[in-house]
């Protein structure tokens, strides 16, 4: 018996640091991918090494441990659902038995903790850190800086704590959430991520509608739209003109051209921009322009059309089934029971990403958070703070929005599934009737207007537009008196 204990504790020893590998290979691969990803975007500093230096990269280090958490909890529900099905497919397979329950278990446990130590120290330790000078008549240092910032995380800390004391009070007024009111550990922060997540859920619910109807716009710039009833030739020509007309006025030879040179030079920008973007549709092949863009507008438009279908049908079970409800699991026993099959769950993984893709870019398209957009070799750090607080909080909600639309029936792991407000049937059942109307209300706006737009450009009416603005009166004249004089 002693010798079968000592072969037990041995196996489970071995399976502990086995998953602390696997765990730390897969945070270094994130890690490395997310520091070249806010490298790419961060702005280049001097090569001297001073004070300023040192705090920014503390402060990148974090925002690319704040963005490795992000990846990781974007691939939990992939990952769970991709290990079930090859668990299922392979049971007694020797090479793949460190693929368990435990491992999956422990992933979601770990992105849960670190999402809360990134969410409520990290990042509010990196921005206060960056913007911290010392106290007034302290010396000047590193160690300065790190004092106020811990003084100002000590202050937010105790702020956050009173909102949420206050709020759960008001809430919930019985005898036992008194008494669990004074417990931090077990009752503040498994509260106070629970409102985090759901401010993650409502932020992907205004973003993932824009984001679905702005993807078509998005890829419509980055491929080659089909020549319908238009003349490329023509609009080439009639482009060339107007850059030569500004042109001239940008060397003085126009007279009557009273703007600043500033405002030229913008514009002379725009034109050559539009002028690259024709020849490309010109050099285009046929089927890139008649066969791709299609292609693509279809899979995007297929996609939409099942994740609003999915939505729907998940409204129809939540209300005859209250098993449709979202919930989490306790057990370990992944790669027991089958609920998708090979093609059920790689349609789902599928829709997860596009979903996700679609939150960002939804995210970046509206007016409120449109200053966060990253640019290449130009993004301050307190950009990239705000971008990596972001990413984190939309990520960290996206397996609980796929869950509670019905997109995936695998159930929440870890801390995951323990948020309140998941059982509460009315916010389930209104955030997927939210969901659904808003999206195809987006979506709705956006063929019209397309359709719209595009039968006014094949049938010429959008050039009265740009020759009645007040704005511009003047360049139409002088292209017509440039070619004219170039005739």
């Amino acid at each position: 018996m002693e010798a079968d204990d000592v072969t037990i504790r041995e196996q489970n020893f071995h399976s502990q640091v086995r998953e602390y590998i696997i765990c730390f290979l897969l945070f270094a691969v994130l890690y490395i991918v997310s520091y070249c990803i806010i490298t790419r975007y961060k702005r280049k500093a001097d090569d001297h090494e001073d004070e300023d230096a040192i705090v920014n990269r503390i402060s990148l280090y974090l925002c690319t441990f704040t963005l490795a958490v992000s990846a990781g909890a974007v691939l939990l529900l992939p990952f769970s659902i991709v290990a079930n099905e090859i668990l299922l497919s392979f049971p007694k397979n020797y090479y793949i038995q460190w693929l368990n329950g435990s491992l999956i278990h422990g992933l979601w446990n770990l992105v849960s903790l670190f999402s809360n130590l990134c969410l409520f120290v990290l990042m509010p330790f990196a921005y206060f850190f960056l913007e911290s000078e010392g106290f007034a008549g302290s010396k000047k240092g590193i160690k300065a800086r790190i004092l106020e910032t811990f003084v100002m995380l000590f202050l937010l800390g105790l702020l956050i704590l009173g909102i949420v004391w206050v709020a759960s009070a008001l809430i919930d007024n019985d005898a036992t959430s008194m008494e669990s009111l004074y417990d931090l550990w077990e009752f503040y922060l498994p509260y106070l991520y629970s409102c985090i997540s759901l401010m993650g859920g409502l932020l992907l619910l205004m973003c993932t509608p824009v984001g679905l109807s702005r993807m078509f716009t998005v890829m419509g710039q980055l491929l080659v739209k089909p020549t319908i009833l238009e003349d490329l030739d023509e609009q080439i020509y009639c482009i060339h003109l107007q850059e030569e007309a500004l042109q001239r006025r940008l060397n003085g030879t126009d007279s009557h051209s009273q703007e600043s040179p500033q405002h030229l030079h913008r514009e002379l920008d725009g034109i050559r921009s539009q002028k690259n973007k024709l020849e490309r549709r010109k050099k285009a092949s046929a089927w890139e322009r008649n066969l791709l863009y299609p292609f693509v507008m279809l899979i995007l438009l297929t996609g939409t059309a099942i994740s609003v279908l999915l939505v729907a049908l998940n409204i129809l079970y939540l209300l005859v089934d209250e098993t449709a409800m979202p919930k989490g699991s306790k057990e370990r026993g992944i790669g027991n029971v089958s609920t998708f099959g090979v093609v059920q769950a790689a349609v789902e993984i599928i829709l997860m990403f596009y979903l996700l893709v679609s939150s960002v870019v939804g995210f970046y398209s509206l007016r409120v958070f449109e200053g966060l957009t990253p640019r290449k070799d130009d993004t301050t750090m307190t950009t990239i703070i705000g971008c990596c607080v972001s990413i984190l909080v939309l990520s960290s909600a996206l397996p609980v929005m796929s869950r509670t639309l019905g997109i995936t029936r695998f159930d929440l792991l870890g801390d995951f599934g323990r948020f309140n407000w998941l059982g509460n049937f009315y916010i389930v059942l209104s955030y997927n009737l939210l969901f659904a109307v808003v999206t195809t209300l987006c979506l709705v706006r956006k063929f019209t207007s397309a359709v719209r737009e595009a039968l006014l450009k094949a049938l010429g009416l959008d050039k009265l537009h740009l020759s009645n603005s007040p704005s511009d009166p003047e360049p139409p004249k002088h292209s017509a008196n440039g070619h004219q004089k170039s005739l």
